[in-house]
């Protein structure tokens, strides 16, 4: 047998192993990607007495940070000096300009998809969008329109596609954004659902609507969170991820997918039982088949909002494949 022929059965060979899926050139396989969601910040109030004496509350979190290709948050307040504060609201928060460094170079983009967005009105929201891209801080779940409110946030990394979809459902539904207007996404269940399969059709791999919903200091979701999550992975979510009730609330796997209900809190004050000052932060390494591993990391909220870490604590992950959730030493 000659050598040219070894060398020419070879590359049949290989071509039907690639023709049946068996084999693919190394270069082809993109490397995962990790990707980071925390839940609730708040900037005002003590965090931000906190950051205008020097003081830094993502420090504790900052090795956790640096080392995650992409991360997100929900930005829980305005960040303006321009607005006025809505009445007769209970809680409103503006936090100075000064704390937006403090969100450089930690995260990449912010969902503004909440019910404080627009505490101080139109005009602090269009200045945080404002200062927001000046800071090279990509945004989404709030917009100047309705199509700009519900575009979402592409991340292009490693031959992966990802679009993240940020929306509220928690009252005022006054922060709505109109045709023409500013305002936030909000929560209509056949529109989260158009969206997803928008988001499908140009051509993501994978689709994480980040929710703002639940209702404040409850332990568990509602079944109707529960239904509508279910729903969001039916149609093509690769997951779901939660905030808003200032509390964790476990997490389930549908379709082998992680549903994550609430983070609950990870920069914040003002809370006075212990549940709201235990948030969690959501780690993930992800590629184009979907989550291959999740894990939650425990963030203990001190007087100041700032989160620390909580070595040894059990907090819920899972990899591809589970059935169930299992529960994780934090490192």
């Amino acid at each position: 047998m000659s050598r040219n022929f070894r060398l020419t059965a070879g590359s049949i060979l290989f071509a039907m192993l690639a023709a049946a899926g068996l084999w693919c050139p190394v270069s082809a396989q993109a490397e995962p990607i990790t990707l980071i969601f925390a839940g609730d910040i708040m900037l005002d109030d003590g965090p931000g007495r906190f950051i205008a004496k020097g003081g830094d509350p993502l420090a504790p979190f900052a090795a956790v940070l640096k080392a995650t290709d992409y991360r997100i948050a929900n930005l829980e307040c305005p960040i303006a000096e321009s607005g006025t504060r809505l009445t007769p609201k209970f809680f409103t928060f503006r936090a100075h300009p000064r704390t937006l460094p403090v969100l450089q170079g930690r995260f990449d983009a912010v969902t503004l998809a909440n019910n404080h967005t627009g505490d101080y009105g139109t005009e602090a929201l269009l200045e945080t969008m404002r200062r927001l891209d000046a800071a090279g801080i990509a945004r989404f779940g709030a917009g100047k329109n309705l199509a700009e409110a519900h575009k979402p946030l592409w991340i292009e990394r490693q031959g992966l596609k990802i679009a993240v979809l940020g929306y509220n459902e928690f009252i005022p539904r006054a922060f709505e954004a109109g045709p023409d207007t500013p305002g936030t996404a909000w929560s209509e269940d056949d529109q989260v659902i158009s969206d997803i399969r928008a988001a499908k059709a140009a051509g993501a791999d994978l689709i994480i609507p980040f929710m703002h919903w639940g209702w404040e200091n409850e332990p568990t979701p509602t079944r109707r969170l529960q239904t509508f999550a279910r729903r969001m992975i039916d149609e093509g979510a690769s997951m779901v991820v939660g905030s808003h009730p200032h509390v964790t609330q476990g997490a389930d796997i549908y379709r082998g997918k992680p549903i994550i209900y609430s983070l609950g809190n990870f920069v914040f004050d003002g809370f006075d039982f212990p549940e709201a000052k235990l948030g969690w932060l959501l780690r993930l390494k992800l590629d184009k088949t979907g989550v291959l591993e999740w894990h939650t990391l425990a963030a203990q909220i001190d007087s100041d909002g700032t989160p620390h870490p909580v070595p040894g604590a059990l907090t819920p992950c899972g990899k591809a494949g589970d059935i169930i959730v299992s529960q994780c030493k934090n490192p």
